[in-house]
């Protein structure tokens, strides 16, 4: 999501000219520049916090899921409230394909947030399987 940004700069700018028609080239920039800046602090702190959370996970740390959980909520709502909010022109700020690609990463959030649930749902299950049952011959 945010190499995308950086390749096609053009959507934000033209996006920004179409909310702001008075705008001249260099408050473009400098708007486009601000999206930049914020699209790349949020796909850093993603990285990292995916990161840590994939440690976690590869770890065995039972906490994994909670982590993993909170990670997707903040991120959601985080991609959420950048593709969703609506600027003083009346559009919404960042050019809707860019949001899009901004709010795709939650989707494998999802997916992966859910397989963390359903292992430790299957491994509970497999651990209490054998509880309360007679202790094999010696």
């Amino acid at each position: 999501m945010t190499v995308a940004a950086y390749v096609d700069r053009t959507a934000l700018a033209d996006h920004v000219r179409a909310g702001y028609p008075r705008y001249g080239e260099g408050r473009v920039d400098d708007a486009v520049t601000a999206w930049l800046a914020v699209l790349t602090t949020l796909g850093v702190l993603g990285a990292l916090a995916w990161a840590w959370t994939a440690r976690l996970v590869r770890a065995g740390r039972s906490g994994a899921p909670w982590a993993a959980t909170a990670m997707f909520v903040v991120g959601t709502t985080l991609a959420l409230t950048a593709a969703l909010t609506k600027d003083t022109s009346g559009e919404v700020g960042l050019a809707p394909e860019i949001g899009v690609l901004l709010v795709l990463p939650c989707v494998a959030g999802l997916l992966a947030v859910s397989q963390l649930w359903a292992g430790r749902s299957a491994t509970s299950r497999r651990g209490t399987a054998g509880r309360g049952a007679a202790a094999p011959p010696a």
